[in-house]
């Protein structure tokens, strides 16, 4: 699979010119370029069936973990609980008290570096979980939890080929100046649009289900 861009809507203050982010970075660029099909492929090429209809296109599930499987070999915690913030003054009581939410799909202990973690999604559902997802990584940014975020979803063109109308780049990019406008000292937010390297009639449907590990 291909990194098509990574959008910054938020880069201020010194981590994201730090070794910390250089290493986020690279473990993200190449967890993505891990992600092949078919299986033992060198590269990522998708059937091109629609996924408008019922039961058709391909399975989204099984992408997302193998690019978690990879980040995971690379040192990253997979499913890791909304972090507590450490030693934040800026944090009112009340943003304190609300309720964390969801795990994050992987996120990377930054202690060694003196930074919060480092977290990401990878989106497999709908436009409305595309928001919740990144709302998540805003607030833990807001609120001092981590030092940085990134939500990969698909590009309008892989997205056509995939199941339950999953959220997507271009589908979100409208609402990338609110993000843009919050008000944080030091953190880094991003979005990362992934697309496949081609496509063929001759390679299998990629089927709903959990085997990731089967798409490095």
């Amino acid at each position: 699979m291909k990194l098509l861009t990574v959008t910054d809507l938020i880069k201020k203050g010194r981590f994201p010119d730090s070794h910390a982010f250089e290493r986020v970075m690279s473990d993200v660029r190449e967890a993505v370029d891990a992600v092949r099909w078919p299986p033992g492929s060198n590269t990522f090429t998708i059937y091109p069936e629609s996924g408008k209809e019922r039961g058709k296109g391909n399975g989204v599930k099984p992408i997302k973990e193998g690019f978690t499987a990879k980040l995971h070999d690379n040192g990253w915690r997979l499913e890791g609980a909304y972090p507590q913030a450490k030693d934040n003054d800026d944090a009112t009581d009340d943003l304190q008290r609300v309720t964390r939410p969801g795990a994050f799909d992987a996120w990377l202990d930054l202690d060694s570096y003196n930074f919060q973690p480092f977290v990401v999604e990878w989106e497999t559902g709908n436009i409305s979980s595309s928001h919740r997802a990144i709302n998540k990584l805003a607030l833990a940014l807001l609120t001092g939890h981590i030092s940085g975020g990134l939500l990969v979803l698909p590009t309008r063109n892989l997205y056509r080929f995939l199941t339950d109308r999953v959220g997507n780049y271009q589908e979100l990019a409208p609402y990338f100046p609110l993000f843009s406008a919050l008000h944080v000292d030091t953190g880094y937010l991003g979005i990362v649009a992934v697309e496949h390297d081609a496509t063929s009639l001759d390679v299998p449907r990629i089927a709903k289900g959990t085997d990731g590990r089967a798409l490095i």
